[in-house]
């Protein structure tokens, strides 16, 4: 029997000042075990929804739940349970790759010596233990990726959330971000993932929903969705589903 990680029962966020809500009474649910790609153009309310989830944006109504704790009333129960991997470089680029894990994991509250095992551990899981002690601003963006992903893995989370985990890289940082991210998935981690690269999405996903506007417009394993839909890729799937209106 299945287990529900997240639940999201008519979730609905307007911003202040728009007419069209951000995410317009959606539903969904997460299986535990499952790396779900929720996937969308720009704006259709991707972000919107993992910000809400991790606690760090409001929402107007709903009824949410992670880790079977409400996200409404108990995030601080949730946020021990999860780990966040932002688009952007969430890093100190004054202080080198270890210094930046080890700050980062006294703030998730980790023992110093569980701390330094697996600082160690996953430097060298993502072929960073040579350029550990090396300034972050002289890293390169695929390093950089890497490290910003080592700092959302440091505590064991339950729930992963990566929002755009391989943009701007090498081919080789991709392959090794990856690999990895199903082996940690193989140990029991829950992997909700953003992208705009679909082909990398097609394979690396086992579920996804497309979201347009707010609302979901398809979900299931990609393969079955791509074969129902008669297309040859997910690519082409969305398309079909989104159209080709540029998203500014």
């Amino acid at each position: 029997m299945s287990t529900p990680i997240i639940e999201i029962e008519n979730l609905y966020k307007l911003y202040r000042g728009n007419t069209q809500p951000a995410v317009n009474n959606l539903s969904l649910t997460v299986e535990k075990g499952e790396i779900f790609g929720l996937l969308g153009p720009n704006g259709a309310g991707k972000t919107t929804i993992i910000k809400i989830l991790c606690g760090l944006r409001p929402f107007n109504s709903g009824k949410l739940y992670v880790c079977n704790y409400s996200v409404k009333d108990e995030i601080k129960k949730i946020k021990p349970l999860i780990g966040v991997v932002p688009q952007d470089i969430a890093l100190y680029p004054s202080l080198t790759a270890y210094e930046n894990l080890k700050i980062f994991g006294g703030i998730y509250g980790m023992h110093r010596k569980e701390l330094n095992a697996r600082v160690d551990e996953l430097l060298e899981l993502f072929g960073l233990e040579k350029s550990k002690n090396r300034y972050i601003s002289r890293y390169s963006e695929g390093m950089k990726r890497r490290v910003n992903l080592i700092v959302g893995l440091l505590h064991r989370p339950q729930l992963l959330f990566l929002d755009e985990p391989t943009v701007g890289i090498d081919v080789q940082s991709r392959h090794t971000i990856l690999e990895n991210l199903k082996e940690i998935n193989k140990t029991g981690t829950t992997i909700i993932y953003t992208s705009h690269h679909l082909s990398e999405a097609e394979s690396f996903c086992t579920s996804i929903a497309l979201i347009d506007d707010g609302q979901i417009i398809c979900q299931d394993d990609p393969h079955r969705l791509i074969a129902q839909n008669e297309v040859e890729t997910l690519e082409k799937l969305f398309l079909q589903k989104t159209g080709k209106r540029l998203r500014d």
